[in-house]
């Protein structure tokens, strides 16, 4: 619910291991700002959080919630704005799914989602859940763009306690593999829009008789705009994944898929989809008919094909039927092989900024069902941004595993305010219900571009917005001035959409005079030369587009720092607030999971407590808030305080885990406090809290200790009871009393 008073700072209540985390660090954060005279607030953005406030009419007065996300997405315009965001569930179809069925399951009594809406209340329940599926909440809440990098203290802890890398062999058979073409980035036509070309625009399917439909209708386009579209073609997609099944097992290789489902959601489940058919096909020849009649549907996986069987009549004659086909296939990577979850199981299981990445960092080895390393072929279907993972591995092959003892950094300044290049999302993504044209019909009636399809294919339109353009490019500039580093501009001369951008980033560089202090290479050739840049010691700044911000900032943390959880992530927000990121949340998942088995979590808050010193430094700049420097200053020993001493998680269970370093970061932030000469009045308030800390530490970590090893109630994965949650994530009495 809204807050009543005007918080400072308003701290994201989110989902998974994150938010199991902040009821444990939150009332920490809380009891030091306060007696500072700092707000910390919260708004829900969670999954079940915009699930519940889509609905209000199916739910009673005190189940209703207001929409958290959409008062955030106004609150980040204000010039004062200043967020710190946690990783939040960016929803595939079977998460959703199971979000909808727990919620309901908790008395909230929520609709269905309708697989085939047939009234106008079922398409306006479907319309209302497609919107929270996917990346929902970034496009609201990111007003501005994106300026990652890690933190020094960071860096330092990394090349002085570098952590385990695979090793590479020349002789590797891991590979990437990409559609020879008729994938979306062959087909891609892209336009920057004039004044008389603006104004609100339409997409349309026009079938072979010249019938039209409206896909899209009063899609406004702004002068200055670049208007994107391209499609991916079905059978071209097909044959693709039919080759590289045959291709790996003639490798005697794994096969493992790519996508990111979650922030493409509309076409990377489609593709995900036409992999689960191409690997199963022999059963969708014979059975087809009856997986279709029971409304089985490919786009959510594997798992969810295999759970659906087991309700048909013919059930154990189908499973006979798959059993043989896998008999013949090569083997598949997999995500849990203990539980026997394959790469094609679940789209949001396998998201390729993170799959990637553990790959390259394992020397270029997956997991097979029997729990063995080996290669694999890593199939990434559309060729924008495969070459960049391509690269890699060719680099590594070719140089060996990367050395974090002595690697350079690649920071990232990202282009994605005001969604720019929302890729393959709703609602500019299609699948094209018949052969004939989709195109996009200006205001004053051209056709900007339009593409002749057949049945099935997949087509896409995105933009990016002249501000957010010319904001990008200045924050790239102020970014190398203040590094003095190598910096590149990663964009395809020979790729529509990028020669648009180009258009935009040469003469912004020459007006600033400053041309010869930037590169503009393709993201292949940008690839290598940032890989040979940090192997020489060296750092370069990636400054991007929105989906290879997502990509590198996970592909580089995780081979430097191994882990992308730990950056610093800054949003400048375009009217002057603050939007301070937390890192990733691909891990999330498993660590939730063996916190409900053995009550130990393993997730690092490293990335929180890195925003929350840049959040309260921010708070004292901009609001002249001496106290809230005093915070941030402190917050900054504190983070250090734990890398210098190693207090971060383990990950066995009876080692110290996430609570325990909260206490520890709690500690040096009450020391540093004490110690400072800025304020004498926090100085005299935390100096015994201070002491009261490090007169019990024994006590205090033998009780977060003494908890572990049994299994816990959390009351839900996507809702968990708070009070059962509190209980789990603040088990030491003694830290609490101190705390309060």
């Amino acid at each position: 619910m809204a807050d009543t008073v005007k918080p400072d700072i308003l701290y994201t209540k989110v989902d998974e291991a994150p938010e199991l985390a902040s009821a444990s660090f939150l009332p920490i954060i809380r009891a030091f700002s306060d007696a500072a005279g700092v707000v910390v607030g919260t708004k829900d953005i969670s999954l079940a959080g915009r699930i519940l406030s889509a609905f209000p009419e199916y739910l009673t007065e005190d189940q209703r919630i207001s929409d958290d996300l959409a008062e955030l997405g106004e609150l980040v315009k204000q010039p004062d704005a200043n967020v710190i965001k946690l990783p939040n569930i960016s929803a595939s179809g079977p998460q959703l799914a199971a979000a909808i069925a727990e919620l309901q399951a908790q008395g909230y009594a929520l609709p269905d989602y309708p697989a085939e809406p047939s009234t106008d209340e079922e398409k306006a329940v479907r319309a209302k859940y497609d919107a929270i599926k996917g990346s929902a909440v970034n496009p609201v809440l990111r007003e501005g763009n994106s300026d990652r990098r890690a933190a020094k203290a960071v860096k330092n802890y990394a090349q002085n306690n570098p952590h385990s890398m695979g090793s590479w062999s020349s002789d590797s058979k891991t590979h990437v593999s990409s559609m020879p073409g008729n994938d979306f980035y062959s087909n891609e036509v892209s336009a920057t829009l004039t004044s008389a070309q603006a104004g609100d625009a339409k997409i349309e399917f026009v079938d072979k008789d010249g019938s039209s439909m409206v896909l899209k209708d009063r899609w406004p386009l702004d002068e200055g705009t670049v208007v994107d579209a391209t499609y991916m073609s079905a059978k071209a997609l097909d044959s693709f994944l039919a080759k590289q099944i045959e291709a790996t097992k003639q490798d005697d290789i794994m096969f493992s898929l790519h996508l990111k489902a979650t922030m493409m959601k509309v076409s990377d489940p489609i593709i995900f989809g036409h992999a689960v058919k191409a690997w199963l096909k022999p059963v969708f020849d014979k059975y087809g008919a009856d997986l279709e009649k029971a409304g089985i549907n490919p786009n959510s996986g594997m798992g969810e094909v295999l759970k659906q069987i087991e309700a048909l009549p013919n059930a154990d004659e189908i499973k006979a039927e798959i059993e043989a086909v896998r008999a013949e296939r090569p083997e598949i990577y997999m995500v849990d092989s203990d539980r026997g979850i394959t790469n094609l199981h679940v789209p949001s299981d396998v998201i390729i900024d993170a799959s990637m990445p553990a790959v390259i960092r394992a020397g270029g080895k997956g997991w097979d069902s029997q729990g063995r390393k080996g290669d694999t072929n890593c199939v990434i279907p559309d060729n924008c941004y495969a070459p960049v993972y391509d690269e890699a591995i060719k680099f590594f092959k070719e140089n060996g595993a990367l050395d974090p003892s002595t690697a350079g950094a690649v920071a990232n300044v990202g282009l994605m305010a005001q969604k720019a290049e929302e890729y393959g999302s709703h609602p500019t993504t299609f699948e094209a219900p018949a052969d004939g044209t989709i195109r996009i019909v200006l205001a004053n009636g051209d056709v900007l571009h339009s593409h002749d399809v057949e049945a099935g294919d997949i087509w896409r339109a995105c933009t990016v917005k002249r501000a957010p353009i010319e904001n990008w490019i200045q924050l790239a500039m102020d970014r190398q001035r203040l590094a003095g580093s190598e910096a590149i501009f990663w964009l395809d001369a020979e790729r529509a959409h990028d020669a648009e951008l180009i258009n935009y980033v040469k003469p912004a560089l020459e007006a600033a005079g400053v041309a010869g202090k930037f590169l503009i290479m393709a993201p292949r050739e940008a690839t290598r030369q940032s890989l040979e840049t940090i192997t020489a010691g060296k750092d370069s700044i990636a400054i991007t587009g929105n989906v290879l911000r997502d990509y590198l900032t996970d592909l580089f943390p995780i081979l430097e720092l191994g882990t992308s959880a730990k950056m610093l992530s800054i949003v400048k927000l375009m009217n002057g607030g603050g939007l301070f990121e937390t890192g990733a949340g691909g891990s999330a998942p498993k660590h939730v999971q063996q916190l409900v088995a053995e009550n130990h979590l393993r997730w690092d808050s490293m990335g929180e407590f890195c925003a929350l010193g840049e959040s309260l430094n921010f708070l004292a700049d901009t609001q002249g808030n001496a106290k809230a420097g005093v915070l941030g200053r402190a917050a900054e020993a504190a983070t250090q305080g734990v890398l210098d001493h190693n207090r971060s998680p383990s990950r066995k269970v009876g080692e110290p885990d996430n609570r325990a370093s909260h206490y520890w970061f709690a500690r040096y932030w009450a020391e540093a406090l004490a110690a400072q000469s800025d304020d004498a009045d926090l100085a005299a308030h935390f100096a015994p809290i201070a002491e009261a800390l490090a007169e019990k530490e024994d006590a205090i970590l033998s009780e977060l200790a003494e908890v572990q090893g049994d299994g816990v109630d959390l009351g839900g994965y996507y809702k968990p009871d708070p009070k059962k949650t509190a209980r789990v994530m603040r088990p030491s009495e003694t830290l609490n009393a101190i705390i309060g």
